[in-house]
């Protein structure tokens, strides 16, 4: 079986590689156990979008799950708006946009094209304060590197683990420091 990168794990993997393993170990646990308050209220502004209730308009496709067989990633997207050609990722609220905020909108624009849909724009919607983030269309440069973290990703070994101290301090207030560290 091949594996697949969760497109939601990309953030966490820059954050702390650590955070990717110890992701797959938790996943099938109940979320209460690690999940700050920040990530139980992000989940729940997620609902709409995965129950497909954000609108009843046809131009808008919610929570449709996508693949790609080039990157060997699967996800959801949140809102993909037909009419414009705007993949739009919603957050609860946006403060900064983060290289891993950029390329989980690249990994869904990635799974959207090879699905055959095109994307024209891409957009981070912050909903505590209603504003969107207008973010750029991946260079060839930009692709290149996210294939070279998403290769970083599939060979991460957790016993091969960064101990610098920038990195401890990250796992410090890792959601999942309750329960490893």
């Amino acid at each position: 079986m091949e594996q697949r990168i969760p497109i939601s794990t990309i953030n966490d993997f820059l954050y702390s590689p650590r955070s990717l393993y110890l992701h797959s170990i938790y996943q099938s646990f109940n979320t209460a156990l690690y999940h700050s308050t920040y990530q139980t209220k992000g989940t729940l502004n997620h609902k709409a979008i995965d129950e497909g209730e954000y609108s009843s308009h046809k131009r808008y496709i919610q929570g449709l799950a996508v693949a790609s067989e080039e990157f060997g990633l699967v996800g959801k997207i949140d809102i993909y708006d037909r009419e414009t050609k705007t993949l739009i990722e919603r957050k609860t609220k946006m403060k900064n946009i983060y290289q891993g905020h950029r390329y989980q909108l690249y990994a869904q624009m990635f799974c959207l094209q090879e699905m055959g849909y095109q994307v024209e724009f891409l957009k981070i919607h912050s909903l505590e304060d209603n504003k969107r983030y207008d973010i750029a269309l991946p260079t060839h440069k930009d692709k290149q590197e996210f294939r070279d973290l998403v290769r970083k990703m599939m060979m991460y070994n957790p016993l091969k683990e960064d101990d610098s101290v920038d990195q401890k301090k990250r796992c410090e207030v890792s959601i999942y420091k309750e329960l490893s560290y």
